[in-house]
Order: structure tokens, then sequence, then C-alpha cells
């Protein structure tokens, strides 16, 4: 059934191809992903809020928190259970702090400039969430009338879509965070199993409070044509792993870019990550995906590339060399901080030169190994970024076609130094380079 409603909306809600218009504060902006259980010893909004201005002078512009509601006891995965069993949709988890800590948590985040998204799940609520027994319509059943579940998601309930009062009781709880917070936006759990007429209902309800911004776990150029302002580049991820572990060349990834050019309306914003909290606690990235200085370039991509909205998760900075549990308790401890610098140039950079902004050009530059080097260029008006990147594990002699061989460069990473004619460069295994043009 939930099929046949994707189906119905597509029909219903579908736009025109055009430019896609975003929240001026996500113009050029990026994404840092807070685990609060894991962030602190304490794991509290408070203790997390001490951590703000360190992350504001590193250059994050907006602070995604994961699922900030209480969960499930029935069906609980370990002792702490999963952010996404949600036990009730318009209450804090006490785990966490009350509802007045968060409120002077995204205060403090304004006044340093932030902004903030919590984490939404419309998909399922947790399997004991109070709607189950007041509401038993609101769910999806089998044929004996017991609610379902997806996957091995066991301490879920999947919501029934069909349902249009529970559209409403949803749409409603999310109204209730922007009416009883100062959050800036969402970030949308499952939003690929949420059906299109739900979105075609829900968003225009919400941006009329004020105008948010929203992010879907979804690899659906369709979401953008209900409103959402970026979705996650799954496939581009799953490339670049591979790329990482040498399965794979840039001709791969270069096939899977291209095809997002044909699907994507012009302006949407792809979330570019080398990890996550999925894929950390699950698919041990980014530390071994992506090792050590493996990461570098990856990371470079990411911040830079057409359409991005970047995201750097809880720890990147450190960085946490571990999975983090997903159930229990397992602190990040930040002493090193061996990334800050790194991702503090990056940050800046996206953020100072209006080459990243969302009507800058893109350009995609020849050169002699297609296979193993990217290179690009960014530009508006008389800035310009190019950006070069080794994707291999082997030094190479770099030719590139397309640059002005009068125009002057001045190389980020190494303060000062000026390169007049970037045409040929001698690159290590993993190696990246990022130019910014002087005017």
């Amino acid at each position: 059934m939930k099929k046949l409603l994707l189906f119905v909306g597509l029909l219903i809600g579908a736009s025109s191809f055009g430019q896609q218009k975003h929240p001026a504060f996500m113009n050029q902006g990026n994404i840092y992903e807070v685990n609060i259980r894991q962030y602190t010893k304490e794991g509290t909004f408070k203790a997390f809020a001490k951590h703000l201005p360190r992350l504001q002078k590193m250059g994050v512009q907006t602070i995604w928190f994961m699922p900030i509601q209480p969960i499930s006891k029935f069906g609980r995965k370990g002792t702490l259970g999963s952010y996404y069993a949600v036990a009730s949709y318009t209450d804090i988890n006490p785990e966490f702090g009350t509802l007045a800590d968060f409120n002077a948590t995204v205060d403090q985040a304004h006044a340093l400039g932030m902004k903030v998204l919590i984490d939404y799940v419309p998909n399922h609520s947790g399997a004991d969430h109070p709607w189950l027994t007041t509401h038993p319509d609101f769910y999806e059943t089998d044929s004996t009338g017991k609610p379902t579940y997806t996957a091995d998601w066991s301490d879920t309930r999947e919501l029934n879509f069909n349902n249009l009062v529970m559209q409403d009781s949803m749409i409603n709880t999310m109204k209730y965070w922007l009416n009883a917070t100062k959050i800036d936006g969402f970030r949308v759990d499952v939003a690929w199993g949420v059906p299109y007429s739900f979105w075609d209902k829900c968003i225009p309800a919400l941006k009329n409070i004020r105008n948010i911004y929203l992010l879907a776990e979804a690899d659906d150029a369709k979401l953008h044509e209900r409103g959402f302002d970026a979705t996650y580049s799954w496939k581009e991820f799953h490339v670049l792993n591979d790329i990482a572990a040498g399965k794979k060349d840039i001709l791969s990834l270069d096939t899977v870019l291209q095809n997002i050019n044909k699907e994507f309306m012009k302006g949407a914003q792809r979330l570019y990550f080398t990890s996550n909290h999925d894929e950390n606690s699950w698919n041990k990235a980014d530390y071994a995906t992506m090792p050590g200085a493996i990461h570098a370039p990856f990371a470079v991509f990411t911040q830079t590339y057409d359409r991005t909205m970047p995201l750097i998760y809880s720890g990147q900075e450190e960085p946490v060399l571990r999975p983090l549990a997903f159930f229990e308790k397992d602190s990040i401890e930040f002493k090193k901080y061996e990334r800050a610098n790194f991702y503090t140039t990056l940050l800046k950079l996206r953020k100072s030169n209006p080459a990243f902004a969302d009507n800058a050009n893109f350009k995609r530059l020849k050169v002699n190994l297609p296979g193993k080097i990217m290179a690009y260029e960014r530009s508006n008006g008389r800035d310009k970024v190019v950006v070069v990147l080794n994707l291999s594990n082997q030094p190479q002699q770099v030719m590139i076609d397309g640059i002005d061989a009068s125009a002057s460069f001045q190389d980020v990473f190494i303060n000062g130094k000026y390169i007049t004619g970037i045409r040929s460069l001698q690159m290590p295994a993993w190696g990246y380079q990022v130019f910014v043009k002087k005017n």
C-alpha cells in the first residue's frame, strides 16, 4: 500500500524542474552530527554545550542532534536502546536533560551564529509508543492484526500512512517542536519509507511556521520536488569507499555523478560524508574504511564538490578510531583533535569564498590520469577555487588542462605559497591540493 501512496504522491505533488531555493542560512553551510549519548561522559545537553565554542571556532555552521525523544522500553536493544525507537514524539529523553536544557543549548548555538536541526522518525515509532494503545489503527498490521516492523527493527512498529488522522497527528508533533523550541529544521530518518503524499501535506505546513531546512535520509530526487533541501549521497558514498579500498576508480564515481546531474533538479543539495552514526557503528567508517592519510582527499571531496552539503560526524576531528556503541554508553574522549586544523581550513574556506555558493559555477577539469586523479573548478564572478585529488595509493605526476596559465593561485593548506599556472603537479599517494585564485 505504501508503494501505491508513493505513486499517487508522485502524480499529485511533482513540480517542474527549476532552481531549488534553500533557507539563506544554509548557503555555503555545513552540518555536524551530534551523538549526545556518546559525546561526553555525562551524555547531556549541558555537557555538550561546552563544546559549542570549540565547534564554532572550527567552522561548524549547523548542529544536527540525533533523536532527542524518549526511547521505548519494550523490545529495547541493549541497555539504553536505539535513538530511533521513539516512545513519545513530544517529550525529551531524560537521559539527555530537560526541554529547558535543550532550549538553552539551542540559544547558545544561535548566539554563536550556528543553526540547529533535530532528527525525526516519522516512518515508525517505538514498540511501546502510547499510540499503539490509544490509536492501534495508526499502525501497519499483519494478517493476524499484529503491528509490524521493518527488517530487524524489532524495537519499533511501522506507522500506517493510509490513516489520514495519523498523518495529521504526526504533522502536529513536528509543529510542536517548531513552536516549543527555536530549532532551524529537521533531519528525517527513513524519509524513503514515507509516502510522497505525506510530504506534500507536511512540508508546506511546517514551512508556514518558519523557513526551516529539511534533510532527508534518502537517495531520492523526487523528495526535492516535495520540498526537502538535501538528500543523502548514498551511491556516491559507497563508490568512495570502494575507491579507498582499491576496488574501483574515479571512472566508476563519474558514472554515478553523471546520473545525479540527470536526475536531480538544479540546486538540489546532496549530503556528502565519510562517516555518520550508521556507517561508524555498523561499518567501521571512517577509521577502517578510509584509514589514516586515505581519509583526507575524500573529506576534501565532500566539502568542495558540486551540490555538496558536507557532514562531519561526532569525533571525526579527534579522530575516534572505533565504532561507537549504539545501544550502550560509550563516551568519546576528546584529547588530540588531530584533524581539527584540517577541517577548520576546509569549513572556513567553504563559508568565506563565494565560489561555494549555491549559484556558483562548477566545472570538471581534464587530467592525464582520469581513473586516478580528479580536478575541478568552482567559480563565482572573480572568485575561483581549484581542487585536485589523487585518489590512488601511488604518487602521480598530474597534468591539468583548462586553467588560465597566467592566473595566480594560493594553496590553502600551505599558507602564503602562490603558484602561477597550475598545469603540472607532483602529488603524493592520497594527495590533495586546494587552490584559491588571487584577485
